[in-house]
This record gives C-alpha cells, structure tokens and sequence, in this order.
C-alpha cells in the first residue's frame, strides 16, 4: 500500500471500500501457514516424526511444514494425517489429508479421530509426534466418550452454538465429552514426546481451548461443563450426564504424560491486527485498536462501534480506522441466513443510518462466516440509499438472524473461498472526516 490517505474522502466511496478489501486481506496473509513453519523445525529425532493435525488451518500447515522438512531434513522420514474441512485441503506427499464437515461433526470427524488414535498407539520415546492444531478441529476431529453416541454430541454442539455461548464455555463441553480432546491424543502418543503447533482462533489465546485441546492438558473439570449445559437449558441424555458426574476427568497438567511436551501459538488475532495497523498507518491513517478478544453478542457489538464510530468523527481532521478482533456470539432465535460478521455489520449498520463518511469490512479470516459461503460483508454510506430503493429493513432482517440475506441483496457479501488459516475474526470501520 501507498500512501492513500488523501485519497480517502467522503465523495470517493469506492476507494474507501477498495482500501478496506486490501486492508483485510493484508491481516490474512500476515497468518497463513506458509508464513509461519519454515524456521521453527525440530531436529528429526532417533526414532520416526508422525504428524497428526486437526482445523481449518490444518492441511495448509502440513503443506508448509512437508515442504521446508524436505528441504531441511531430505533424508529423514516423515509421515502422518491430519483432518481439515471440506474444501480447505492442501496438497501433500507424505501426509495424508482428510476431509470432515464443520461446524456440525459428521461421521468423517469420528472416523478421522479413530485414525488419529490408531496413529500414535504404538509409539515409543524415540519418537516425535507433530500436531497442528487450528480452530475448527474441535468439529473436525470428534469421538464421543464411551457411551455417547456421535447423535448425542451433534445435538449438543448445536444447541451450544444456537445458544450464544461464548468458546470458552463450548469448548469446556466439549472436551469433557470425548475420548481424544482434553489431551487425549497427547495421552495416548505417550512415551513419544509432542510438538503442538497452533494458530489461535480463541480470544485471549488459551493455547487449550483451540480446537478443545487434543494435545494440551485440561485444567478444568466435568462439573464446569455440566454447570454449562444446565445454565444455557440443554437437555441431555442420561449418558451424557453420568459422563459428567463420574470420575472421567481429562488429563491434569501436572501428568507425567505431558512432561516433555511441548507448544508453540505461531499465529493469532493480534498478528492479524498488527499487519492491519501497520498497513493502515503507513498510507496515514490514524488507527484505534479496541482489542483483539472482544466477545459479546454480536448485533450489540456492532451497535456499539457503530455509536463509537459516529463520536470519533466529531473531531476527526484525517482518515482514522477502527480495528478489532475475537470471536462474537450470535444468539439464534430466528430462521435466516447469517453469520456473526455479517450480524455485526448489520448491527452496525442500523446504527449509523447512512452516516457520511463511515465504511466498515468484517470477515472471518478464514474465509467462512458461520456456515454460509462468504467471508463477511463490506458497506459503505451509499448501501443506506440502495437498502431504501429496495425497501430493506435492517431490524426486520436481524429478527430473523438474516443478515447474509441482507447483504447479499445489497451486493455487499465478501467472497474469498477457504483461506486455509483462521485466527478468528477481523473487523474495520473506516471513519472519514466529514465534508466541509
């Protein structure tokens, strides 16, 4: 990027969302795999290196680490699996790259943690066990505790996402209802010693939440996941609450399973920020970092910037952009098609009412807003005149949960395909000094 600012003016609004487009995408390159691996390789250890891997980020991390493996290491012998979405798969030689369905776990998922298991059973301490571990892989790699049927869990990872819990508390649940997450998988590798390797879509980047922690131990407990369920009004089964009321706590910290463990986030919000900061000042325009964990509800997060947005311009004598990060939460009550970018948007969007001057990009960094097809959306003042020419009405649409709809009819939806990486969410309200 050049120096653009003064190109940023109220009676340009495509330059305005150009910038933006460009913006966003500068915060996802500065996280994708193939930026990340190259110089953080280990030493082939006396007995085989196996790779295992879940997320969205995964297969994109097995093609970066293949590669500077080969060229770092061209005679030792690598091999392994990993499991990524379907659609986000990566070429490789030596690691196989499976393919489950998320955000809903299908019998793929289960299949693929079975495999994964399998995988490490019979390893010993010569040995190195590499995981890549991205968000998403809490769908991607499911296998139900003994006695819970896959059935069960769907109904339960539906029910917490329609709830508006924040990941924290689903992933909590999660992991005490499987065999492999709440380092089950690091358990099992044992004797070998694992490398996790992880890119960060949690806010406050708790390396044991992303993708429930398969590698990692787990600090919290059965009763926290059950108080979660009661508290949100999910009904379970019988086997489900006797899992969470008996003694099947997942691995402590202190087990000497994980004693010569180790992890490593190579990625997370922040860096996604810092590139869009970094990008945003040197073309002058001044920037507000609000955080990279915001959590909420998201219609009511968009509101509030919005009201944010709508302050800052008072005064405003250049350009300023407003960024933020983390994950929001989206209470579903309605039957629509969304996402928590686009129902931040729109939240937003109600808010300032066609305000001169405020542009605003929110987008999942990995390329899928919830389980629709687009990234996020992109809007601009002009949007307020066209919603009015179609007779639009924003809280009609966020009665329904049906800002995709919205957007959609506005021509405003962001389309990227899969990124191949995912550090959660990247918002940014352009805020442009008002016409004189």
């Amino acid at each position: 990027m050049n120096a653009l600012s003064p190109l940023l003016s109220c009676d340009r609004p495509e330059a305005a969302r150009a910038w933006l487009t460009r913006l966003g995408e500068i915060a996802v390159e500065a996280v994708h795999p193939d930026t990340l691996l190259p110089d953080r390789l280990p030493d082939p250890p006396a007995g085989r290196t196996l790779v295992v891997g879940a997320g969205k980020a995964a297969a994109a991390m097995a093609a970066a680490l293949e590669r500077a493996w080969q060229a770092r290491h061209p005679q030792a012998p690598l091999s392994g699996l990993v499991v990524t979405r379907y659609g986000h798969g990566a070429e490789c030689r030596h690691i196989e790259v499976l393919e489950a369905s998320h955000p809903m776990p299908d019998d793929l998922s289960e299949k693929a943690a079975r495999r994964m298991l399998e995988a490490v059973e019979d390893l010993g301490e010569d040995d190195l066990v590499i995981a890549l571990i991205s968000g998403g892989g809490s769908a991607l790699m499911t296998l139900p505790a003994p006695g819970i049927r896959l059935a069960e869990k769907q109904a339960i990872n539906k029910a917490l996402l329609r709830s508006g819990a924040p990941i924290r508390e689903i992933n909590t649940v999660r992991r005490h209802l499987s065999a492999i997450k709440g380092g089950r998988l690091a358990a099992a590798a044992h004797p070998a010693r694992v490398l996790t390797w992880l890119i960060s879509d949690v806010p406050g980047d708790e390396a044991s939440l992303i993708a429930s922690g398969p590698t990692l131990p787990d600090a919290s407990t059965p009763v926290e996941a059950l108080a979660i369920l009661d508290r949100y009004g999910i009904e379970v089964s019988a086997a489900v609450r006797r899992q969470l009321e008996g003694n099947t706590e997942a691995p402590r910290p202190e087990d000497p399973a994980f004693a010569r463990d180790e992890s490593e986030i190579l990625a997370r919000a922040r860096d996604a920020l810092a590139a869009g900061q970094a990008a945003a000042e040197r073309d002058g325009v001044e920037v507000r970092l609000l955080g990279d964990d915001l959590e909420g509800e998201a219609r009511e997060l968009g509101r509030s910037q919005g009201r944010m947005a709508l302050a800052a311009q008072d005064d405003l004598e250049r350009p300023l952009v407003i960024l933020s990060g983390g994950e929001t939460s989206v209470t579903v009550k309605g039957d629509g098609r969304g996402g928590r970018n686009v129902e931040f948007l729109l939240g937003l969007f109600a808010t300032l009412e066609g305000a001169e001057g405020i542009h605003a990009l929110a987008i999942d960094t990995d390329g899928i807003d919830g389980s629709e097809d687009n990234a996020g959306a992109v809007f601009g003042p002009d949007c307020w005149t066209r919603m009015c020419s179609l007779g639009l009405e924003p809280d009609d649409y966020l009665s329904r949960n049906d800002a995709y709809t919205f957007f959609e009819a506005l021509d405003d939806l962001i389309m990227t395909g899969p990124t191949r990486t995912n550090v959660n969410d990247f918002r940014a309200i352009l805020v442009l000094p008002r016409s004189s």
